[in-house]
């Protein structure tokens, strides 16, 4: 675990710049763009903990880049991007609340919600496109991702035959990709070696897929942190790795039992369902993942020399798995 007081102190400095230049962007955008822009706004201001850009500053740090103000614009893409997957998502999942908000389907109606997170999209590409060929083919290529990812998750909804690989196209194009996609570029913009490049590329995949299976055990043992009630993927009928694992290993009544659960979740069936997958080891499962994940991605900042901003991504893995796991 870090020393919390200095690392918190370094990760607020980078989050202060990148609010300060998100509410300065915004603003601008407001003025030009006018209901849409304040709509999407909203939702980008309501808070967050700006991982993505953080993670993508922090890496060109670390692949030797100085022009901080150039590189910012392209951290900001990365966020923008992701609150409008997270607008689209709230849509899909009839969430009423976001980040400790109305979401913008509750408040403005479907129409609108549908507009802004588009907006965003635009927004972030065009952030994005601001930098050279390679950076511009990287960042489409993360946005379509993120769509085939989303159209997959949507396929296997309540789908009891869903498998690891199968979650895992999911978290990579959905989550992990995005975090990949930033780290990339951050070391292409840098201009360190083809060999760091793709150290960083695959840090960021398997940083992102951590951070995607600890928010999925999150959901099953309850986290206000998360703006949502626990159980609310269970509730949605998305099949994350804790319920796919208990399928896999549980057998005649016990899986017949968590396939009824699944099915008709609600929270009376709370107790059991953590039951299940406790006789099953699937969180415990889970949460060995994370931590392998996250193994063979601090493995690759190797190919870098020690320096503040690499025991800094360091220090953001570790707590990042010790915090939520």
């Amino acid at each position: 675990m870090p020393d919390l007081m200095i690392y918190e102190d370094k990760i607020r400095a980078y989050k202060n710049r990148i609010e300060a230049d998100l509410l300065v962007l915004l603003e601008e955008a407001i003025k030009r763009d006018g209901e849409v822009a304040q709509l999407a706004s909203s939702m980008v201001l309501a808070g967050g903990k700006r991982t993505r850009c953080i993670v993508t500053w922090i890496a060109y740090e670390l692949a030797g880049g100085t022009d901080i103000d150039g590189v910012i614009p392209l951290a900001l893409a990365f966020e923008l991007i992701h609150t409008a997957t997270l607008i689209h998502d709230d849509i899909h999942d009839s969430a009423k609340y976001r980040r400790g908000i109305q979401t913008l389907h509750e408040k403005y109606g479907l129409a609108k919600a549908i507009i802004a997170g588009d907006w965003l999209f635009v927004q972030g590409f065009e952030l994005g496109g601001g930098y050279g060929k390679d950076v511009v083919e990287i960042v489409a290529r993360c946005c379509s991702d993120i769509a085939s990812a989303e159209l997959k998750q949507l396929t296997h909804i309540s789908d009891l035959s869903t498998t690891p690989q199968d979650y895992e196209e999911v978290v990579k194009g959905k989550t992990a990709g995005p975090f990949s996609a930033g780290c990339r570029v951050a070391g292409i913009l840098a201009g360190c070696s083809p060999e760091q490049v793709e150290a960083l590329t695959n840090f960021g995949m398997q940083l992102g897929i951590s951070f995607q299976l600890a928010d999925d055990i999150l959901d099953l043992l309850g986290d206000t942190r998360m703006g949502k009630p626990r159980g609310a993927d269970v509730m949605d009928g998305k099949m994350t790795l804790p319920l796919i694992h208990g399928l896999t290993m549980l057998h005649g009544d016990a899986r017949q039992r968590l396939s009824e659960v699944i099915d008709g979740f609600n929270d009376s069936l709370w107790d059991e369902l953590i039951d299940l997958l406790n006789q099953a080891g699937s969180i415990e499962y889970s949460k060995a993942l994370v931590r392998t994940h996250m193994e063979r991605g601090l493995e690759e900042l190797s190919n870098f020399a020690d320096c503040e901003a690499k025991q800094l991504l360091i220090d953001l893995a570790t707590e990042l798995i010790d915090r939520n796991l």
